[in-house]
């Protein structure tokens, strides 16, 4: 199983996207401060999590949410869950 994930800076509000197959170690990598890109970000908690049975559709999934149309919908969920409720 492949995970494509989304965590969120609890320091700066932005959000990180990536994608692994062991998503429980890889998120200890991050907020032990092992990943470059998020060293200075943390802590850093879990926002969104999806499934996918390889990692061409984890890779295909993490591409559309650093795209555009990933990205709004992204903003859309998080005004859902922050602003709204």
């Amino acid at each position: 199983m492949y995970f494509v994930y989304i965590l969120l800076s609890e320091k700066d509000r932005r959000t990180y996207v990536g994608y692994t197959h062991d998503l429980d170690a890889r998120l200890t990598l991050h907020n032990s401060g092992r990943v470059k890109a998020t060293k200075f970000r943390r802590p850093l908690k879990l926002f969104i999590s999806e499934q996918f049975s390889n990692e061409v559709e984890a890779k295909n999934r993490e591409l559309w949410w650093k795209s555009g149309s990933g990205r709004n919908k992204l903003r859309e969920l998080f005004h859902e869950k922050f602003l709204n409720g």
